[in-house]
């Protein structure tokens, strides 16, 4: 199985923050034959950081660091991936969400995250 990470998993994985469940932390070390974050995770990261609306343990220059030591690949915004977005029902408001999402159905990807929101939309997710 193929994950992509939403922003907050990744956050909570990297710091250990016991808001993640067992069976996703499993999933990203031990069943996931790969796990992505998409670029627009960190640009959320980059955004919030910048404007002191979220503070992480890491610094935010340190996260490709992260990543590589993780093994999680940074999972690029293609033209497929904004055609789909553009035609996704407003279920969700929000664009960097919006945008997980699209790249998931677009590349078969399962998301690991806890938005129920996401369940307005064909992609599948995994977090109990």
């Amino acid at each position: 199985m193929n994950v992509l990470l939403d922003t907050h998993t990744f956050i909570w994985y990297i710091e250990g923050n016991l808001s993640l469940t067992e069976k996703a932390k499993d999933t990203i070390e031990f069943s996931a034959d790969n796990v992505y974050l998409s670029i627009i995770s960190l640009w959320e990261i980059a955004i919030k950081t910048g404007k002191n609306k979220l503070t992480m343990q890491n610094e935010y220059d340190d996260l490709l660091d992260v990543l590589n030591s993780l093994n999680i690949e940074i999972l690029p915004i293609i033209f497929a991936d904004t055609q789909i977005y553009k035609n996704l029902p407003l279920h969700h408001g929000d664009p960097f969400d919006r945008m997980i999402i699209s790249q998931a159905i677009n590349n078969n990807l399962t998301i690991i995250g806890c938005d129920r929101a996401f369940n307005d939309y064909s992609v599948q997710m995994l977090w109990q």
